[in-house]
């Protein structure tokens, strides 16, 4: 038997040390994610926070099908595309006064590195940005991300090579 389906059932009835071992579970992973999507550590942290909140009052109604984490990743997707729409301006000026302020440390240029590409996943088109995190930085499968996104398994494919080709266009001119 599937330890999320166990999970699931317990936490439906109330235990709450099901709810603790299901959040540890899927928290780190959770986190990782948003902060692909974040600019800064705290908003990934709240937004991780909101994704077990809106989880957990949809869970007398959720229907175990065997991809509790792919729905977790929707949830925390749509959680953050709805934060990057409402900060994406202040988000770029922060990216660059980051870059200013990090050109002394002698780790410059790994975190150089860092924000380039995070400045270039930021300009890349929300689908092509979606798929280059999932199967780059969270390391799902292209069939996960399929069942994650609600797309085929070849417009996957197909948006992981658009996105890897921008961004290789996007690295280039920076």
């Amino acid at each position: 038997m599937d330890i999320d389906f166990l999970l699931l059932q317990r936490m439906k009835r109330g235990d709450e040390n099901a709810f603790n071992v299901f959040v540890r579970k899927y928290y780190k992973e959770i986190l990782n994610y948003c902060n692909y999507h974040c600019p800064d550590t705290s908003t990934a942290e709240d937004l991780t926070q909101e994704t077990f909140l809106r989880f957990f009052e949809k869970l007398s109604d959720y229907r175990y099908m065997g991809k509790t984490k792919n729905y977790l990743y929707t949830i925390a997707g749509n959680l953050c595309r709805d934060s990057y729409k409402k900060i994406r301006e202040s988000l770029l000026e922060e990216q660059s006064l980051e870059i200013q302020d990090c050109l002394h440390p002698p780790e410059t240029d790994e975190l150089l590195n860092r924000l380039t590409i995070k400045a270039a996943l930021d300009r890349l088109p929300a689908e092509l940005r979606e798929v280059i995190i999932l199967y780059y930085f969270q390391e799902l499968k292209l069939t996960e991300i399929s069942s994650t996104l609600q797309i085929g398994l070849p417009l996957v494919k197909y948006r992981v090579k658009q996105a890897k080709t921008h961004l290789e266009r996007l690295l280039r001119e920076e």
